[in-house]
C-alpha cells in the first residue's frame, strides 16, 4: 500500500460491488463498500441480505501506482477523481455513522434545495445534512455530494439545528 493513497469514487459493472471490495480486501488496498440490510420473505422463512447503499459504486483510496492493480479486477467501468477530499471524507464518515446506528437505511437522490442542518439529539446527534420534507415528514438527507446521492434519516425538526 502506497503511503499517500488518494480516495476515488469507481463506478462499477452491474452487481460487482462486493466483487470489487473483495479483489481489494486480497491486495491490501483501502475501500469503503456501504451495505444496508434487507430482510424479504421466501417461501416462508425471513433472509436478511446485505445490499450496497450507492448501488454501482465502490470507494477506494489508492496511490499512483496502485492504479494498473484497480484495473486488473476487470469490473471497473471507470474511475471518478475526487477533488475535495476533506469533504469527500467527512461524507463518507458521515454514511458509516448513520449504517452503524441504522443497518437499513438506503440511497436515495440528492437535492440541492433546502436548509442545511445539524442532528442536535437523539442516536444521529452531529450528523450534518440537508432538509427535505416528504409527506409531512421531516428528512435529513446525508449527501455523498460527488455521486448525487444520499442517505436519509428521518427526523423530528425540533432535533434540528440550522447551519450557517
Amino acid at each position: 500500500m502506497e503511503s499517500n493513497p488518494i480516495w476515488h469514487v469507481l463506478h462499477v459493472r452491474p452487481r460487482c460491488e462486493k466483487k470489487v471490495a473483495e479483489y481489494c480486501a486480497s491486495k491490501s488496498i483501502e475501500f469503503y463498500l456501504p451495505l444496508r440490510e434487507e430482510t424479504k420473505l421466501y417461501q416462508r422463512r425471513k433472509v436478511t441480505v446485505k445490499k450496497p447503499v450507492f448501488s454501482g459504486y465502490v470507494f477506494v483510496a489508492f496511490g499512483p501506482g496502485e492504479r494498473d492493480t484497480v484495473f486488473k479486477s476487470n469490473h471497473i467501468v471507470r474511475v471518478l477523481e475526487v477533488h475535495d477530499q476533506t469533504g469527500f471524507l467527512r461524507d463518507i464518515s458521515q454514511i458509516r455513522c448513520a449504517l452503524e446506528i441504522d443497518p437499513t437505511l438506503g440511497a436515495c437522490d440528492a437535492f440541492q434545495a433546502g436548509s442545511r442542518v445539524r442532528i442536535g439529539e437523539g442516536p444521529f446527534q452531529g450528523l450534518e445534512g440537508v432538509v427535505q420534507v416528504v409527506k409531512g415528514k421531516t428528512r435529513v438527507l446525508l449527501n455523498i455530494e460527488m455521486l448525487g446521492q444520499a442517505v436519509a434519516v428521518e427526523i423530528g425538526m425540533e432535533l434540528l439545528e440550522k447551519i450557517d
